[in-house]
């Protein structure tokens, strides 16, 4: 296509670049229309500290004046697809763009239009091996990545280039034509940030001035496990599946949280559960069967209707955070929905305490019946709850009865914390020994054993644990099952523990 003699451009052909490109290689002349929404969404992002789209405009004004081309502004106030082509109707002029919508609808009414796709030197699937969990990417710093497994990373630098921001404003552009063509959803749209799920990807982008630079964070999970994977112990299966209905999955960011999620759905799934998600983003990696709602594309009450409505046996919330996320987790909870809630905290009671304040204490037990605490992909604690009329822990006065909140370890079957209201005021009291039970030590310990050998047994004695392990079995010890073996008595309060060949 040659000799554009009238155009009109939008933002993306500005943010892309593609304006200079049809000036440099001689495509436009005569007349460029600049719609005066433009204008006042570049003066926005100038005044709140963004100078990159006005740079880009004068280059492109600059080069276009060079070779002759007149500027003049329209005066519409609304740069959608709709308006822009009305305008390039109005006025006879082609449109020249890097949306492919805006360019579809031109195309069926017969509008000139000038498409290109986002071009972007940077593509992210590039990055991304089989063991890379993230990549960094910011405007002025060379490309970064964490390669590793949860718990166990390493920060690299993949090259000394340094990114301009041109680069990373195509590559946003990039998600922003795959969101147009049904390839990625656009979850969060601010001012200052949007996050993108496209397949397995979850990207964070991020705007001055809300960061200091354009930035482009993207994650992918490394390893889809299944339920069989974690090598749970046969008491807590039968739990799951029978009768845990208010499952609570904890841990710190980055300890496997929403994979172990993803398990436990699909294995739902394949029990005959109906099974259903709520997401912010929506990037679990779920089979079709089961439906993924989106919380930022509705209102908490559109997803009770909803949910309630269509009868889920399971609704997996993740990314649970404010209150009231926890609120409706508790409302559909109570009103017979089976949920799993997946919660950041660094230790398993505070994922119960999450709910404190936000939900009447008596209640907690019927919202909650089950908490899964992960640490670096493993499931660490599991805690049981229920209420019953008592004395406190610590208090003595039989007057003092009233309903406590037990806590209590699953597997072991020792209480650990005691909940309950003195006053105004909610304690939450430990009731763990400073010396852990031999039976509940041996636990801890088989927990790990559990991932890696199958013929085993634990023998504690005050502070001391002897593993004796079939000979068959010895050289699956590895040196990293060791370490997991000494951190976890050390936290129940194993002085020493040695490995000793099994007899018969």
């Amino acid at each position: 296509m040659r000799g554009l003699s009238k155009f009109i451009v939008d933002l993306s052909a500005l943010r892309n670049g593609f304006i200079k490109k049809l000036t440099l290689d001689g495509i436009l002349d005569g007349e460029l229309i600049i719609p005066d929404i433009i204008l006042r969404k570049i003066r926005e992002r100038f005044l709140s500290g963004d100078k990159w789209l006005l740079q880009s405009l004068e280059e492109s004004v600059k080069l276009l004046r060079e070779k002759g081309v007149s500027i003049s502004i329209s005066p519409i106030q609304s740069d959608t697809p709709e308006a822009l082509v009305g305008e390039a109707l109005r006025t006879g002029a082609s449109i020249v763009t890097c949306d492919l919508a805006l360019a579809s609808i031109a195309e069926a009414l017969n509008v000139r239009c000038m498409y290109t796709p986002p071009s972007s030197k940077l593509k992210l699937e590039d990055f991304f091996g089989e063991d890379v969990m993230s990549v960094h990417l910011k405007e002025g710093v060379p490309p970064r990545l964490k390669r590793g497994t949860p718990g166990k990373w390493r920060f690299e630098t993949i090259n000394e280039i340094v990114l301009s921001r041109e680069d990373l404003e195509a590559l946003v552009e990039s998600f922003m034509d795959k969101v147009r063509s049904g390839e990625a959803y656009l979850e969060v749209d601010r001012d200052g940030s949007k996050i993108f799920q496209m397949g397995p990807y979850r990207i964070v982008v991020a705007y001055p001035p809300f960061s200091d630079g354009l930035e482009i964070t993207a994650v992918k999970p490394i390893v889809k496990l299944t339920l069989e994977d974690y090598k749970l112990p046969s008491k807590l299966i039968s739990r799951l599946e029978s009768q845990a209905e208010g499952i609570l999955i904890a841990g710190a960011p980055g300890m496997g949280k929403s994979t172990f999620a993803q398990a436990l759905a699909e294995h739902y799934l394949s029990l005959g559960k109906i099974v259903k998600t709520i997401e912010s983003p929506r990037d679990l990696q779920l089979p079709d069967a089961i439906t993924q709602y989106s919380k930022n594309v509705s209102d908490p009450d559109e997803i009770y209707d909803v949910l309630l409505l269509s009868r889920p046996d399971y609704t997996v919330f993740d990314e649970m955070r404010g209150t009231n996320d926890f609120k409706l987790y508790a409302d559909l909870r109570l009103a017979g929905v089976g949920m799993i809630g997946v919660v950041h905290a660094t230790t398993p009671i505070d994922a119960i305490q999450r709910f404190v304040g936000r939900v009447e204490l008596g209640m907690i037990p019927s919202i909650v019946d089950t908490v899964i605490f992960l640490e670096n992909g493993f499931v660490m604690k599991v805690y049981s709850l229920e209420t019953i009329v008592k004395i406190p822990h610590g208090l003595r006065d039989s007057d003092l009865a009233r309903p406590v909140v037990q806590v209590r370890d699953y597997l072991s079957g020792e209480i650990e914390y005691e909940i309950y209201v003195f006053g105004e005021r909610t304690f939450v009291v430990p009731i763990k020994r400073k010396g852990a039970s031999e039976t509940e030590t041996s636990s801890v310990l088989e927990n790990v054993l559990n991932r890696y050998i199958n013929r085993y047994r634990v023998e504690v004695r005050g502070g001391e644990a002897v593993v004796y392990v079939d000979e068959d079995e010895v050289g699956k010890l590895t040196r990293k099952c060791l370490r997991r073996l000494e951190k976890a008595g050390k936290r129940a309060g194993i002085t020493s523990f040695r490995i000793e060949a099994m007899r018969d």
